[in-house]
């Protein structure tokens, strides 16, 4: 029976809809994730898109239902997407939870066109629905041919401590056992830092800054004592360990999101005090940057707070 309100009925027009836009979908998916290895606009943008429009265009087509149902019927399309990455391996749940936002964005501007073509385009909608499906590898293999530019990203975090400079480089250049996190973005499965260590002293020092899915190693490019300490990173861990049933390690933990510098200034402040002030440079390559850096840039900054909190907690028992 066709649908009669605005909730999901489960009939066979529902399940073929989300059961043909499925298939496709999963399918780009692994094209993007396995084949391009390209976490950018195909998959994050004009994926979900083709997903709620497509859904959208299938279910109502030549049978008019209710705006909100076809809604649903692409969010609850959209959620069997969601679903089967985790079961095929491909994702975890956080980087999905982190993806939400965007994916069901750009499902629910999806929808809107599709519904909008088959209310006014009924007798084009077959032909609007393959080009549709088609679009989808298409941009993606347009996507994966354009030069991908790096830009580097600076993020810089400060706290006051209430000791000298000097007092302070003494556990900026290494520092202690850090406790465990409290902080809830560190239980997810974000790396976070434990402790650090240094070999030598001066330019070409190696700092070992260990992290709770491994070490960054970082050559000392910049010493001096005791107002700037910075670092190139020539070696990093995976960025987070991926919650899911399997013990899976995306391609987007390796390279796409990269610190190559890091740097700890100290600046003496006119009561005594020193302002610390830690800054990461890194390079984001997950697309569109005006939303993962969002991301990013908040877990950089749980890092250098977590750091530097625990340097100013040392330093300041130290100076008692």
């Amino acid at each position: 029976m066709p649908a009669t309100n605005t909730n999901i009925t489960i009939t066979p027009r529902a399940v073929y809809a989300s059961s043909i836009t499925l298939i496709a979908c999963w399918t780009l998916a692994y094209l993007a994730i396995e084949v391009f290895r390209d976490y950018a606009f195909g998959l994050f943008v004009w994926l979900p898109f083709m997903l709620g429009g497509c859904a959208t265009m299938i279910y109502s087509y030549k049978r008019p239902a209710p705006r909100k149902a076809a809604r649903n019927i692409s969010y609850w399309t959209m959620l069997l997407f969601c679903l089967g990455l985790l079961v095929f391996a491909w994702e975890g749940i956080i980087c999905l939870i982190m993806a939400a936002p965007i994916g069901l964005l750009f499902t629910y501007i999806g929808h809107r066109m599709g519904y909008a073509f088959v209310r006014d385009a009924i007798n084009g909608t077959p032909a609007a629905i393959i080009l549709l499906f088609l679009s989808a590898p298409a941009f993606m293999a347009f996507e994966h041919t354009l030069k991908d530019n790096e830009e580097l990203r600076a993020v810089v975090t400060a706290i006051e401590i209430s000791a000298s400079p000097q007092e302070v480089w003494e556990n900026v250049i290494a520092f202690p056992q850090l406790s465990e996190p409290t902080e809830f973005i560190f239980k997810t499965g974000i790396a976070y830092p434990v402790n650090a260590t240094i070999a030598g002293s001066g330019v070409g020092a190696i700092r070992h800054c260990n992290f709770s899915t491994g070490s960054f190693i970082e050559p000392i490019t910049v010493w001096n004592e005791p107002i700037l300490l910075r670092f190139s990173v020539t070696s990093q861990p995976e960025p987070m360990r991926e919650l899911s049933m399997y013990d899976i390690h995306p391609n987007h933990l390796h390279g796409y999101w990269a610190s190559k510098k890091g740097q700890f200034k100290l600046i003496p402040l006119a009561n005594g005090r020193t302002r610390l002030e830690g800054t990461t440079w890194y390079v984001n390559k997950i697309k569109p940057g005006i939303y993962w850096t969002l991301w990013s840039d908040h877990i950089v900054h749980s890092i250098h707070n977590r750091v530097l909190a625990h340097i100013k907690k040392v330093t300041e028992a130290q100076a008692l």
